[in-house]
């Protein structure tokens, strides 16, 4: 049976939106899983427009509405994974229904990705209740983290296990958060810092995942690492700018952070496969 991750914050434009179109692309380009994007944000969703599908005959909110099979609202995209893009739902729902509804296809999927609404209402509650992990995205500044809290306090109010926290938009500037500020105030690991890059707003300009349009910049490489740490394998950036900086620098506390929990995960004798570029 497949996995449901959640990718939650109580903040719009941190980049959940971003995340799932770039892991899904990833897992299913790069590690050959069978995936399945879900539109969970309900009154404002987009991850269709990301990815080309503006208006779906047969959306997840005709599936929340039991007007609809949710067989017949999940669309093969050209890029290798299965989406189930979402239409604007005003009504509220069944925070349990989401959960229900992705019942009948779980089997079907390695990975299903799940994006949020930014709301700390019954939408986000719903991806929580559905999810079996969350990753929770946030900003290196004081405002989104303050929200971000609010988020991983609301999460383990449900009692979903939250894997870690996604680290967007960094500048590498002294007035951010640094990990060990965020890890500190929310208590949860970081487990990838994301640079902020210009070709990721292009590739949205562009209907396009970043993954595939710029696929060896330094964001997108930390979307690999994510994604082979989420399913449990390795991912080897042999770039020569890597190995020069592994020469010289100290692992960094996210990467310190994946190598632990994965170590933890497995046997000794039996450690994750390496995917290489």
């Amino acid at each position: 049976m497949g996995k449901i991750i959640g990718i939650i914050s109580i903040k719009g434009g941190v980049g959940k939106t971003t995340t799932v179109s770039n892991l899904g692309t990833i897992l299913a380009k790069d590690f050959g899983k069978k995936v399945l994007l879900v539109d969970a944000n309900f009154s404002a969703p987009n991850l269709g427009i990301h990815l080309g599908i503006v208006q779906p005959e047969k959306s997840l909110s005709d599936i929340m509405k039991n007007k609809s099979n949710i067989h017949d609202a999940i669309y093969q995209h050209e890029l290798g994974f299965s989406i189930l893009p979402g239409n604007i739902l005003t009504n509220k729902v069944d925070v349990y229904m989401l959960k229900k509804k992705l019942k009948d296809v779980k089997n079907e999927f390695d990975i299903i990705l799940l994006d949020s609404s930014p709301n700390l209402n019954h939408e986000i509650l719903a991806t929580m209740v559905a999810s079996d992990e969350l990753l929770v995205i946030t900003t290196p500044d004081f405002p989104t983290l303050s929200t971000t809290l609010g988020a991983v306090k609301t999460a383990r109010q449900k009692k979903t296990p939250i894997t870690g926290i996604i680290i967007n938009r960094v500048l590498n500037k002294k007035f951010e958060l640094t990990t060990e500020d965020i890890e500190s105030a929310s208590n949860c690991p970081v487990l990838a810092v994301l640079p902020n890059e210009i070709k990721i707003l292009e590739a949205l300009s562009l209907v396009k995942p970043a993954a595939l349009h710029t696929p060896m910049s330094d964001a997108i490489i930390e979307y690999k690492k994510l994604a082979a740490f989420l399913i449990k394998e390795n991912y080897n950036d042999n770039r020569i700018k890597t190995k020069i900086n592994n020469l010289f620098c100290k692992p960094k506390k996210h990467e310190i952070n994946r190598i632990n929990i994965l170590k933890e995960s497995f046997d000794i004798n039996n450690p994750p496969k390496a995917i290489k570029e």
